[in-house]
Order: C-alpha cells, then structure tokens, then sequence
C-alpha cells in the first residue's frame, strides 16, 4: 500500500552514469538483488551516513574509501542482508566484495563504494557475490535505472525514483535519482540507501556541501517509526558530462533541482512507508529559529498516540496538544500559538475556537493526505517534517519480517 505515490514509467539516463543489476539470491528468489553504478572516471561523488553507533560494515568501509580517494568508480549494493552488527567478519566481507569488483575492473580497491539493507545481524555470504561480480559487470547499461531501483527494495512496496532536466546554456543537465526505504525511517542523516546523479559538473567538495544542505529539508525531515538504521547512506553523483559545470550564473538553478529531486524522494519514502495509509505534512511556523521549529514538528511526527488517531481518522486534535507540549524545547509559550488541521482553525492564541466543529476535523482527517499547521507566534523561522499514520498493517510487516 502506499499513498498518492507516483511510479515512473521511465528514468532519463545520466551521461556518464552505467548501472547493473542480477539475481544473486541473498535472500529473495526469482528477484534481482544485487546491483552495480558505474561512474566515468573523474566524477565527483559525496555522501552522506547515519549516526548510529551501530553503523553496518558497508558504511564504515564506505567512509574510509571516501576518505581516502576522490576517484570512486563503483557502487555496489545487495539488499535482503544488510552486513550490520556483524563485527569483523562482517567487515572482511565488504571489503572482499570491493576488492573483487576493484580486480575485475582493474581499478583500485578503495575506488568501490559498498551498501547492504536487510536483516541486521546476519552475515552477509559474501562468496554469492563475489561469483556473480563478471556477471554484474556484464549487465551495466545507461538504461538501467529502474531495474536497479527495484533490485534495492526490501520492504518497500514500490520503486521510488525521479528524473528532472535542466537547460542551460544550450545544453541538458539531467538529474536521475532513486532511494529505497519505508520502515526503520527516522532521520540522523538519511535513513535508506538513496543514489542521486547528474551529468553536470561539480568538484567534490562543492558537492558535499551540496548535499550536506540538501539532506537539511529533505531526508532529515521524515520519520516513519523513529528508528534510525544501521545503513542510512546518500550518494551523490556528478560526472560533469554534460558539458556543463556549476558556477555563479547557474548554481542556483543546479543546486535548486538537487534539492528538489532529494525532497521529492524523500517523500517518496513516506507515501510507501510500511503499512501507510495516510501522508502527513507537519508545519511549524514562526518559530525562535530552525532547530527549534524542527523539534515541535518531530515531536508531533513521532508521536504514536498521533499517529494511530491519524491511522484511524480521529480528529482527536488533544494529541496534537498533547505531542506540542512534550517537545523538548524552552519556553514554550502556548497562549501564543495556532494550530490548524489542513484548512480548519482548532486553535487561536491557545484556547479552542468556539466556531469549531467535529464535522470540519473529520473531513480533514478523512483525507489520504493531511497537514497539520502550527503557529508559534515567537519568531520568524520555519520547519516541516513528514510521517505516515501507525496501522495494523505496519505491526504485521514487521512482526514478521523474518518469517
């Protein structure tokens, strides 16, 4: 299930961008889960990793390659195991899967880049992918974008991706991006495996910063379960063959399309979000600054008593209310602030508003789509977060996600 999610029929090509995928059976059958992204040589590339103390073997291997060369050339990605909390087995067996592509591909070791999403604490059998490597390779095409977002997926109902073209000066600037994600959502970075490209040209560290800013109001703004992965990683690709580089004439058209490529797969990630029925946009307006604002907006996010009313189509605004107060904010002064429930008024310098009906908040909270709107009247900063509802649907994915 998923909500209003929008399913491309087709992804534009990235020039200078191949990718791959085959069936490897890690842990699904007749399903390709094991996939290649092939850079031309002289890309720039960031990233971006989760906090956890817990980080999967992939992401520490990833930041030491990143750390270590700016020439990266391969990605390399499995899903049905996601190689965390697997100590230096685990570790070893990242790095034999680098080294195999790095051999066949006669690049350097700390060139390859690897993820892994799945069940945590497993090994990963590293031996199936290190035989399918020669097959891997031979299955790279510039046409291969939805193949591999498919090949991604592990609870996920749908593939989530987005293309988007710019022009300038004359030339075509294209920016193809996919993610994979729908439980196990609360951002410390980003919380999924997402792989964003474009064929302008940017060095790497302008592009780190690029995506540094765009993580802000993008993957760092939703939650699903408020669990924060092992894997969370966000790449972001630049091979510069279009022909065109950013500068100060076009930087604001180039970073604005990043931006909202990372957005709109961000919110991908909600419409599919395990056992989602509704897309919940929580705004806070006028607030002391960002973080503050951000801090109210996840506190509503995150709450499950929100969230099952939201599931149930409760205008039960009391808990929305109730989320607000226990933010972890100061001073919070609830004689000033609104709040709304899409375009209905439920609250004004905090006292409910007498022209309020029951029948106006369940015609809100009948939508499949749903805002909620908070005005704290302290200041002139803004933050939005997105979530989903909590369902029967979301318990039973996860209870039993192993069987």
């Amino acid at each position: 299930m998923s909500v209003n999610l929008t399913i491309p029929d087709s992804l534009s090509p990235v020039k200078g961008i191949r990718l791959g995928s085959i069936e490897a059976n890690l842990r699904y059958t007749n399903r390709d889960d094991l996939s290649l992204i092939e850079l031309a040589e002289g890309s720039g590339v960031a990233g971006v990793f989760t906090q956890s103390a817990f980080s999967a073997a992939p992401v520490l291997v990833c930041r030491e390659h990143l750390q270590q060369t700016e020439g990266i050339r391969y990605l390399v990605i499995n899903a049905g195991n996601a190689n965390a909390a697997t100590g230096e087995e685990g570790l070893t067996s990242a790095r034999m899967i680098c080294a195999e592509i790095a051999e066949e591909t006669m690049t350097a070791l700390n060139s390859v880049l690897p993820f892994s999403t799945g069940v945590i604490g497993e090994q990963l059998p590293y031996w199936k992918i290190v035989e399918q490597v020669p097959a891997l390779i031979d299955s790279l095409s510039e046409d291969n974008w939805i193949k591999v977002a498919q090949a991604i997926m592990t609870t996920d109902t749908s593939m989530k991706a987005v293309s988007k073209s710019l022009e300038i000066d004359g030339k075509t600037i294209t920016i193809t991006g996919m993610t994979k994600g729908a439980g196990m959502i609360e951002p410390n970075m980003a919380t999924m495996l997402a792989y964003i490209a474009t064929d302008a040209g940017i060095e790497n560290k302008r592009l780190q910063e690029i995506l540094n800013d765009a993580v802000r109001d993008s993957f760092n703004s939703i939650t699903v379960d408020s669990d924060t992965s092992t894997n969370d990683s966000l790449i972001l690709m630049a091979t510069g063959k279009s022909g065109v580089s950013l500068n100060d004439s076009n930087q604001d058209q180039i970073i604005g399309a990043i931006n909202e490529v990372c957005q709109r797969l961000a919110q991908a990630i909600i419409r599919d979000a395990e056992g989602a029925t509704k897309f919940v946009t929580i705004s806070v307006e006028s607030a002391p600054d960002y973080a503050y604002a951000k801090e109210i907006a996840y506190a509503v996010a995150r709450s499950p008593l929100v969230k099952t009313a939201l599931f149930a189509s409760d205008p039960n605004w009391g808990r929305i209310a109730m989320a607000i107060g226990k933010a972890p904010v100061k001073d919070l002064d609830v004689s000033k602030l609104a709040l709304w429930l899409g375009d209905t008024q439920l609250l004004e310098a905090g006292e409910p508003l007498e022209a309020y009906q029951e029948e106006q908040g369940q015609k809100e909270m009948d939508k499949e789509e749903i805002n909620i709107r908070i005005q704290l009247n302290a200041g002139e900063s803004s933050a939005t977060v997105w979530t989903s509802d909590l369902s029967h649907e979301y318990i039973k994915i996860n209870a039993e996600y192993r069987s």
